[in-house]
């Protein structure tokens, strides 16, 4: 049984965690490209998820659990949906009305309480309907505006466009890889523990995707993956950020719903914000102000609930 309020505290280390990643990968993507930069967080997060799975182990004096097909199959669902939206959000980058993508990406929040909810009965209170609207209105404030429509306007004109199915469906995509992430850790945590269950399920994610992406870059990009071993030291540094921030994600999704923990870990939003502003001086419109607000009562909603 988890200590009231670990899943938190969690949440919020994993969202500081990954804006310190984001921050090391930019570097990185540079040279290495998105893809390349993106593998990073897998290929060299990987080796310090392993450290960390082996101390559990010694610490608690305990043998991995037994695993089974629908632990194996929510695992590779995970991880290959992670994948997949990533690529979608790379698209979306690419396409010339990418705010509006960006900002359908966001009805992740949406999606990932369905999805819970069908796949693994997870519970959905009005309280976490309330926080997940706030909180998506909040975010689509933040977003950049769109050909100079405004941000809540140039998205509902947009909502046909290309950019905009690939928004929803990378939404959709980081969804799906927040229920087979939790549904994996949900298999063996009866008898392993969260901790450990959590620690096993990062392990058998990030081995996918290293095997998955990497032999990608392999047959279809190698400069790229050269790029990624010749900048080791930063990548390092990103590695382990995001490992770090991965045991925070994957502890906190076997214990609380996955709807909670998304919404709660768009406390990220406001570690940039913050980072932003005391580096570049950056101020905040009006707008962006009420989007700051809105989402900071879906957070205090979301953990108080």
């Amino acid at each position: 049984m988890a200590p009231d309020g670990l899943w938190i505290a969690l949440t919020i280390w994993a969202g500081f965690a990954q804006t310190l990643r984001n921050a090391a990968q930019r570097s990185i993507s540079g040279q290495a490209g998105t893809l390349g930069a993106t593998l990073v967080r897998f290929l060299f997060g990987l080796p310090f998820a392993l450290i960390y799975l082996g101390a559990i182990l010694l610490i608690k004096d305990e043998s991995l659990p037994k695993i089974n097909d629908t632990f194996l199959a929510w695992a590779l669902e995970g991880a290959l949906a992670q994948i997949v939206a990533t690529a979608l959000l790379l698209r979306v980058m690419a396409a010339r009305n990418f705010a509006v993508g960006v900002a359908y990406s966001k009805t992740e929040l949406i999606q990932v309480a369905v999805f819970a909810a069908v796949f693994l009965n997870d519970p959905t209170s009005a309280i976490t309907i309330v926080a997940i609207a706030l909180a998506t209105a909040g975010v689509l404030m933040l977003s950049p505006p769109v050909d100079g429509r405004g941000r809540l306007r140039g998205m509902f004109e947009g909502w046909t466009s290309q950019a905009a199915l690939l928004g929803v469906a990378s939404g959709a995509g980081f969804a799906l890889a927040a229920v087979g992430y939790r549904g994996a850790a949900l298999e063996v945590r009866d008898e392993a523990g969260y901790t450990l269950a959590a620690a096993y399920t990062l392990v058998w994610a990030m081995s996918i995707q290293v095997v998955v992406l990497g032999g990608w870059l392999t047959l279809r990009h190698r400069p790229a993956l050269a790029a990624v071993f010749r900048l080791w030291k930063p990548s390092i540094a990103a590695g382990f950020m995001g490992a770090a921030a991965s045991v925070g994600w994957f502890t906190a999704f076997a214990i609380e719903p996955a709807s909670h923990v998304r919404t709660l870990g768009l406390v990220e939003l406001l570690f940039s914000l913050a980072i932003a502003r005391r580096l570049f001086r950056e101020s905040l419109s009006k707008v962006e102000l009420a989007g700051v607000a809105l989402l900071t009562i879906a957070l205090i909603l979301i953990a108080l609930g």
